[in-house]
């Protein structure tokens, strides 16, 4: 199941409106094919594997195999044909997923199907690790909203600018190249109208094998003064200035929505100043927190988190923190019932 769990690594960031899956065959204790699910529309990843599979050791070899799958098999027609069918046709004789599928149309779907079929089912298997890859699919089947990361860097004591006369940069390198890897994650980028109109950032990805099998994400800019907005920032004249959206800020969480509905995001970075990110904390609406602090005292009013903060006892679960150049960051999960809001 950890094969599984990382080919299905390998599709975080592609697959919305569909969930990152991956699937390894192992037959005799060898495996035999492997597979993840590349883009919606796209074979999912146990046909993958399965083709996989067919390609080193021919059909024979699917017969008696155990298929591991991070995911329960979809087991309902969409754009693709059910999953359940792949598996039944091949001839696995054993089925094993992680996670249950968060989708209601799927979920306890596959079992009673795989075993009516003489397979062997088990479920749950590295549930945890599983059921974290598909956090943004499960809030949205949920709520209708999409997983939300807020993503900062900051002085030591909270500041979002170095003194004036200094650079504009509070981390390294390192960290710039690390965020890069983050907004892969994502389909969207939220900043404020202050923001595009004060920095002009890119909100881009820069390196080709981050965009490799993907579009661009969304770049949404929220803001009540849209003639306000710069006509020459790059978010409007680069080479994916198609990929760019301005929205109403006082209705952003109706936006958050319209992205799930009609663009099919699942996860949002927030990239902006104190004051929205202040907003989006009040209303309840991150998931998600990565910080990084640079080594530096800067003092200034531009604080990185504006509004009322976080409510008594809120915190942050499944902390990471790592070195990342002379920066620290800090990633971690807003504490279930302290912060994020599940309508």
């Amino acid at each position: 199941m950890r094969r599984a769990i990382a080919e299905a690594r390998r599709g975080v960031g592609r697959t919305s409106p569909n969930p990152p899956v991956g699937a390894v065959l192992v037959r005799d204790g060898i495996e035999i094919g492997a597979g993840w699910h590349r883009r919606a529309g796209q074979p999912h990843a146990e046909r993958e594997a399965i083709a996989d599979a067919l390609q080193r050791s021919g059909p024979d070899a699917l017969r008696g195999a155990t298929a591991y799958v991070t995911l329960e098999p979809c087991s309902t027609h969409g754009r693709t044909p059910p999953c359940t069918d792949g598996l039944i046709e091949a001839g696995v004789s054993h089925v094993v997923y992680a996670s249950t599928d968060p989708n209601p149309a799927h979920a306890g779907g596959a079992d009673p199907l795989l075993r009516s079929a003489g397979i062997e089912v088990a479920s749950g298997v590295l549930a945890d690790e599983a059921d974290r890859l598909i956090r943004p699919f499960a809030k949205v089947q949920g709520t209708g909203l999409p997983w939300v990361i807020w993503k900062t860097a900051m002085s030591l004591d909270g500041r979002l600018t170095r003194p004036p006369g200094e650079g504009m940069w509070l981390t390294g390198p390192e960290a710039r190249a690390e965020v890069q890897k983050i907004r892969a994650e994502v389909d969207a980028i939220v900043t404020s109208g202050e923001t595009v109109r004060r920095d002009r950032p890119r909100l881009d990805l820069r390196e080709p094998e981050l965009l490799e099998g993907r579009e661009m994400p969304w770049r949404v800019v929220l803001t009540d003064r849209p003639d306000s907005l710069p006509d020459d920032a790059p978010l409007f004249t680069d080479a994916h200035r198609e990929r760019t959206l301005v929205r109403p800020r006082m209705d952003f969480e109706k936006t958050l929505r319209e992205l799930v509905r009609e663009r099919g995001v699942n996860a949002v970075m927030l990239e902006c100043g104190g004051r929205l990110a202040g907003e989006f904390a009040d209303r309840g609406l991150i998931d998600e927190v990565v910080a990084f602090m640079a080594p530096m005292i800067c003092g200034g009013p531009v604080t990185a988190l504006a509004g009322e903060g976080l409510p008594d006892g809120a915190g942050l679960d499944q902390i990471e923190f790592r070195q990342v150049g002379p920066d620290v960051m800090l990633r971690g999960i807003v504490r279930e019932g302290s912060l994020t809001k599940h309508p």
